[in-house]
């Protein structure tokens, strides 16, 4: 039941086509029949996934690479104006799209649900997706992350709801107006495009001030910031103000979580929605992502699933790639990926694996992301570093980022050791693996940890154990 493709996006380029947002929205227009051609700044899986789908992805940025006939350029911010296929848009007078622009344009005439939050959107519209999925509703959803494997990121269904993250980092979440919406949390991040909590709590009001009339918001009832925006929704009494469904440990909560039972790297929770006490597994460990489980229940149930069916479907979510990603285990050493890089998601995944770990000891090799962020949130990523037995800290992962003078992870790694943490700073990668692998016991679980490549050194740190 796909609307048809707006003109503009009939035979779009898109720059950094290897992207898991772009990509996602590349692969969904590509199956509605657009003629879809673009770029990355190297090969991957995910370009080789798109090929497979007729996709025309070259390797490189050049201006030349800008098909005669492009109707448009898809951009998303990280993209700056000095990119050769940018230029050659302008020069020609191509339309320039932003990524949120084109999602939204591909939510039109369907219903829309948006997971939004500082940490958590991934895995909870993940969850969501398979769930739905599981129940033979074939929704079209858009993910940050990796399924089932490269290009396993977004789908095109045949239902009629589409799940999609809505990215607050730059705002573009303000383009999409959902029937449904999930803010899992509100914390300051993303001190480039935001001065204070302050910017922050207005921009998530501004999301919720999207929602399509009648419409649901679901939002926390725990996290501090999360009821912050209740607080302040609530507060205006104005008409045609979003129904708003709240859910947590809380007491007043909608959906209250009533118990969490770790069981190894799974664990399973207790909800009483409407009424009505459901039990049911997480295949991820931890309250933070049993929370977002419940997040997705109440957020599928506004729509109109019921929720003892879609109960039992989120029990067949098994993860999604790098968070809390099992990579193997190689002399009884197990490797995990952590995709955590603010200090809350950091110290929500220690205190997860910490009982998976049972007697053995969790040692992190952690990456920062981002100058900016390593600037404002370095020491408390110090500190959440306390919490693991043992950690190798990387230089920084720099991603769309000049350098800041002064800003090192050397902010990380003085945190840790004042906090009273085991760690080590280490420039390169691959001395980084063999410090860690030296370190290693038989029991112990390692987490690969930060948003960058380290999650590239999983795979080395197993292959050196089983050596």
């Amino acid at each position: 039941m796909a609307p048809g493709l707006p003109p503009v996006l009939e035979r779009p380029h898109f720059i950094g086509i290897g992207g898991a947002g772009m990509s996602g929205i590349a692969k969904i227009l590509a199956r509605r029949g657009a003629r879809v051609a673009g770029s990355d700044a190297r090969e991957s899986a995910t370009a080789g996934a798109l090929r497979a789908l007729g996709v025309r992805v070259h390797i490189g940025h050049a201006a030349g690479h800008l098909a005669v006939d492009a109707t448009a350029v898809v951009v998303s911010s990280a993209i700056r104006e000095d990119n050769p296929e940018l230029a050659a848009a302008r020069e020609r007078g191509i339309e320039v799209v932003h990524r949120s622009d084109a999602l939204a344009a591909l939510m039109d005439g369907l219903r829309p649900l948006a997971v939004a939050g500082t940490h958590g959107k991934t895995t909870t519209t993940s969850m969501l997706a398979v769930a739905l999925r599981t129940m033979g509703l074939d929704p079209s959803y858009a993910i940050g992350g990796d399924l089932d494997g490269p290009g396993t990121n977004a789908h095109h269904g045949e239902g009629e709801i589409f799940v999609a993250e809505a990215d607050e980092s730059d705002r573009s979440f303000h383009k999409y107006a959902p029937e449904v919406a999930i803010v899992l949390n509100v914390e300051l991040d993303h001190h480039a495009n935001y001065a204070s909590l302050a910017e922050i709590h207005e921009s998530f009001e501004t999301f919720a001030d999207r929602l399509r009339p009648g419409g649901t918001l679901v939002v926390s009832a725990d996290h501090e910031g999360a009821r912050e925006l209740t607080a302040r929704l609530r507060a205006r009494k104005a008409p045609g103000e979003p129904r708003i469904v709240t859910y947590g440990e809380a007491a007043d909560a909608d959906a209250r979580v009533l118990k969490t039972v770790p069981r190894g790297l799974t664990s399973e929770v207790t909800v009483r929605h409407e009424g009505v006490e459901l039990t049911f597994t997480v295949s991820v460990p931890g309250r933070h992502y049993a929370h977002n489980a419940v997040a997705a229940l109440a957020a599928g149930a506004a729509l109109g699933v019921p929720a003892d069916r879609l109960a039992a479907a989120l029990t067949s979510y098994t993860g999604v790639s790098r968070r809390l990603q099992p990579k193997g285990e190689a002399r009884g050493v197990r490797v995990i990926d952590s995709y955590a890089h603010h200090p809350t998601e950091m110290a929500a995944d220690l205190e997860a694996v910490r009982d998976a770990a049972e007697d053995g000891r969790v040692l992190v090799l952690f990456q920062p992301h981002l100058f900016s962020r390593t600037r404002e949130l370095g020491a408390e990523m110090g500190r959440a570093l306390a919490l693991a037995d043992s950690s190798v800290v990387l230089e920084i992962y720099p991603a769309r980022e000049d350098p800041v003078p002064g800003v090192t992870s050397a902010l990380v790694v003085d945190a840790a050791r004042a906090a009273g943490a085991a760690v080590r700073a280490e420039s390169d990668p691959e001395r980084a693996v063999a410090a860690l692998a030296g370190m290693t016991e038989p029991g112990d679980l390692v987490l690969t940890m930060g948003a960058g490549d380290v999650t590239e050194l999983g795979p080395a740190l197993l292959d050196r154990l089983a050596k």
